[in-house]
């Protein structure tokens, strides 16, 4: 009877021993499974040497450093840091794909002319949801499209005085309030006036306040790409879903008209759509959404800090207050509409556009894809990775410009043309630069026009600046508006 209970007793040691030296061996092997995996995330596979830089924790990389925000109009501190440390050129990791930054003025002039052959377009997580990837065959038309309707012809045949009567209204709403948040009133404006161009939409009567919608639509698709319920990035996929329904509303009741009457962009793509296989319901509203996007933010927030920084440069105000009077004492009639050449004669304004352009860095960077290996100062970029051309950091870089946080519109004056194609691209570069360019110029030098010959204005509340990584105005802009005596 001993017996048999000592060897029970053995066989039961014998059990835990086999059970703890299975323990011990997958414990061991998976040590060395993430020890390997943490060393493969810090040091990926590259067939040359990879820039400086870091790949950060596993997983989300270095994505919350990116988005960190600064109380200023300077470079964020994730690239202000990694700049001095690392040099122009640097790695990262953002949301778990690997990224190079680059600061290089040559580098970038070299890769934004190699699209299609050594790199191609990109978009990050959030942004490739909400505006679908088009074919090559799309993008062409949807460029020739906007240019067609929002391109320089068009500003001078048509858009221009239909622009001034619009902003003329604008302004004098705004002087009627107690005061207002320029920046929030500016999306409002921009976007209402942007819907006539594209739909000749009136949007006061849409079911749901559409600029404060593209408003929440900003600050997520810069949030980390998780889609669960409460973050950021689920409450923008839920806001373009809406947006997108109220589009297809539009859409759905202009095809049952039996008529093209309206003579807009959606007359003309509706025309288009028996010619290519391509549009199609969900094509069109899609694109009336990402034009109403791109007319809509990078404008608001040029005209919010513009209102900031001349109120703050009263001298800068006084000379642009000279431009324009000076242009309606040219005219034989005073209460004429604005004229392109008169556009074209605003020398300083379009200094002041550049400038607040220059400073306020709308976008953080545009991305592309390597398509191949590419070597650049003895390092590679592998192939596959995203290259992120930081152009703020070439706008605030003070070897092309001088005391470059300082609102100076004079320094366009004599600037290199050099300068200016390498080192500063608020709309972009080369052949993918954005197809709204000028209007936006127009727009806001239109916009200029009115406000400093009829209005004066002061900040009554707000002011703040932060970036995170993209200029956000967290207490806004507030202003009171005055039209001036005769």
């Amino acid at each position: 009877m001993e017996v048999e209970v000592f060897s029970s007793y053995l066989k039961e040691i014998r059990t835990k021993v086999d059970l703890s030296m299975v323990v011990l061996i997958i414990a061991t092997f998976l040590t060395i499974y993430i020890t390997r995996w943490i060393y493969r995330w810090r040091n990926p596979k590259c067939n040359g040497v990879l820039p400086p830089g870091s790949m950060g924790l596993p997983l989300i990389g270095e994505t919350l450093q990116l988005v960190i925000s600064s109380p200023s109009i300077d470079l964020p501190p994730f690239l202000k840091k990694r700049l001095t440390r690392y040099g122009p050129i640097f790695k990262t990791n953002v949301a778990g794909r690997p990224v190079i930054i680059t600061a290089d003025p040559e580098f970038n002039y070299f890769l934004l002319r190699q699209d299609g052959k050594l790199v191609d377009t990109w978009s990050m997580d959030t942004f490739a949801e909400v505006f679908d990837q088009e074919s090559q065959s799309s993008k062409k038309y949807t460029r020739n499209l906007t240019l067609k309707h929002f391109g320089a012809e068009a500003l001078k045949e048509r858009v221009l005085p239909q622009m001034e009567e619009f902003i003329q209204q604008v302004l004098i709403n705004w002087s009627n309030q107690e005061s207002v948040e320029v920046k929030g009133a500016s999306v409002t404006a921009t976007i209402n006036f942007a819907a006539k161009q594209i739909f000749s939409g009136d949007l006061e009567n849409a079911p749901a306040n559409i600029s404060d919608m593209f408003k929440d639509l900003v600050e997520g698709l810069m949030s980390f790409p998780i889609n669960f319920p409460g973050t950021s990035h689920h409450k923008c996929l839920q806001i373009h879903k809406k947006v997108r329904e109220m589009m297809k509303e539009v859409l759905q009741k202009r095809l049952k008209s039996s008529e093209r009457s309206e003579g807009d962009l959606l007359d003309h793509i509706i025309q288009d759509m028996n010619n290519e296989t391509y549009i199609n319901e969900d094509f069109i509203v899609q694109l009336m959404f990402g034009l109403l996007f791109v007319t809509s933010d990078s404008i608001s927030t040029t005209l919010a800090l513009a209102f900031k920084l001349l109120a703050e440069h009263p001298s800068i105000l006084e000379e642009l207050i000279t431009e324009h009077e000076e242009i309606l004492e040219k005219r034989e009639n005073p209460n004429a509409p604005l004229t392109w050449n008169e556009y074209k004669s605003m020398t300083f304004t379009l200094q002041v556009i550049n400038e607040v352009l220059r400073l306020g860095n709308i976008a953080p960077g545009f991305f592309r894809r390597a398509l191949k290996d590419i070597p650049i100062n003895g390092y590679t970029i592998p192939k596959g990775w995203v290259i992120m051309i930081a152009t703020s950091a070439l706008h605030l870089n003070s070897n092309q410009f001088e005391d470059p946080l300082s609102f100076n519109p004079s320094r366009w004056k004599d600037i290199q043309p050099s300068v200016v194609a390498k080192s500063f691209m608020p709309f972009g570069s080369g052949l993918k630069q954005c197809a709204g360019a000028e209007y936006s110029r127009v727009f806001l030098a239109t916009f200029l026009h009115v406000l400093v010959t009829k209005y004066r204005w002061s900040m009554v509340k707000g002011g703040k600046i932060v970036r995170a990584p993209i200029i956000r105005f967290p207490d806004g802009f507030h202003f009171k508006m005055a039209k001036k005596a005769k």
